[in-house]
């Protein structure tokens, strides 16, 4: 596809999004913005994006942006809370990242306290200038240093969820990217699946769930990370991204071992074989806080 091409496409794209936004309500709480804050303003290297509702996310624009991954692992990690009849008030995300996932759990758990562990200083700033943009800097604290440090964790264990979304390439097998923040997203810099298993078990409480999101091409990684750590898979779900494709992620739900027994849930296919959103998908879209798409020939 040719630069005037990728232009076109780009441009349907976002008149296609403007028309979604333009008869879409957004439900849950209204942020107080940037209220003539200039640092709550997206400078030319950085985009404000919906990420639920009416919340935002501050993302660059050639950095790591939150994705398919993100979205799936807090839904999921809300409908597991809610599955279990988990009352959720201590809420825990490893690796936060520019903070998308936990930002989604938290607009999902408005009672929730949120604490994200996030080691690249970039990453982190921006994930506090969606706290306070989205005025839940009461509730939402983000942590610098590598979540495998002790010391950064809550006294005992104490956390009702955690999540993360651990990256899976091994140092050495693939080319990483040269942009910011990108490459620890995808390959082993600061900790694999197994570390964020034995972080994750000494902050949670009995009864609590980890909630993680991993690579579909690696089914036997997450199971060997939780027996290494004492949990115990509670139930995990592959996600396809189109009708007729392999899957690309599985999620799992993990909680200490001998707590319960292992379910497998039926797939989640994102698209059909014409690239629309499912039925099922649209409706985790909708829960989550994101409109519909408009009809066809809209």
């Amino acid at each position: 596809m040719d630069d005037e091409k990728r232009r076109r496409e780009r441009e349907r794209k976002r008149r296609r999004r403007e028309r979604i936004r333009a008869r879409w309500n957004p439900p849950g709480p209204v942020p107080p913005g940037a209220c003539g804050d200039p640092t709550l303003e997206p400078s030319d290297e950085e985009t404000l994006d919906h990420v639920c509702g009416h919340w935002r996310i501050f993302q660059r624009r050639d950095g790591h942006r939150f994705s398919t991954d993100d979205f799936v692992c807090a839904w999921y990690a809300a409908e597991q809370a809610a599955g279990a009849r988990l009352e959720v008030t201590d809420y825990l995300d490893l690796g936060t990242g520019i903070g998308s996932v936990a930002l989604m759990v938290a607009w999902r758990l408005p009672g929730a306290t949120v604490r994200g562990i996030e080691v690249q200083p970039i990453s982190a700033a921006l994930a506090r200038r969606s706290i306070r943009y989205n005025g839940i800097g009461d509730r939402f604290a983000v942590l610098d240093g590598d979540l495998r440090d002790e010391s950064l964790l809550p006294a005992g264990p104490s956390q009702d969820l955690i999540t993360g979304s651990p990256p899976y390439l091994p140092l050495g097998t693939g080319l990483e990217s040269g942009r910011p923040q990108r490459a620890p997203a995808r390959f082993v810099h600061h900790g694999d699946v197994a570390d964020y298993a034995a972080t994750a078990v000494r902050a949670l409480r009995p009864g609590g769930l980890f909630v993680l999101v991993y690579a579909a091409y690696r089914p036997e990684d997450v199971p060997a990370a939780a027996r290494g750590a004492g949990l115990a898979i509670r139930s995990r779900r592959l996600v396809i991204p189109r009708e007729g494709k392999d899957p690309l992620l599985e999620l799992f739900c993990l909680e200490h071992a001998g707590e319960g027994f292992e379910r497998v849930e039926p797939p989640l296919t994102v698209r059909d074989r014409a690239g629309r959103w499912t039925d099922e998908y649209q409706q985790v879209r909708t829960s989550m806080g994101f409109p519909s798409p408009p009809a066809a020939g809209e």
